[in-house]
């Protein structure tokens, strides 16, 4: 059974990797495919909210949890601290650089729709 929940602890860290991608990149990926825009949009709310209010993600717990059950070793603090953040944060990162990472996030995303706003409507002109 150890077995079985080393696999969904694993499961559970490719999912919130996928989450992740999709909220950093997944604007480009609605130029092809526009109607992913319906979970693009609230994936990028979730991930801008966990940011700025401190929010713990929910595959975080579940992660550590099968991690437990699969006798593995159990990170402390979240996701992002024990796997993201010496990869995308620089060291030191204050609560104003946080702020501002969320705000490049929308920042970005917002210009991907506007373009593609912008690309729709001139394709839709006689």
């Amino acid at each position: 059974m150890t077995y079985l929940y080393g696999i969904l602890a694993d499961a559970t860290l490719i999912a919130h990797l996928m989450f992740i991608a999709f909220v950093t990149l997944g604007g480009f990926l609605v130029w092809r495919w526009h109607w992913l825009a319906w979970a693009h949009i609230p994936a990028i709310g979730w991930a801008v909210a966990v940011e700025w209010l401190n929010l713990l993600c929910p595959l975080t717990p579940w992660e550590q949890h099968f991690r437990h059950l699969a006798g593995r070793a159990v990170y402390s603090g979240d996701f992002i601290d024990h796997y993201v953040r010496s990869l995308l944060y620089p060291s030191g990162l204050t609560r104003s650089l946080q702020m501002l990472l969320g705000a490049i996030l929308i920042a970005i995303n917002v210009a991907v729709y506007l373009r593609l706003w912008f690309l729709r409507r001139a394709d839709s002109r006689p």
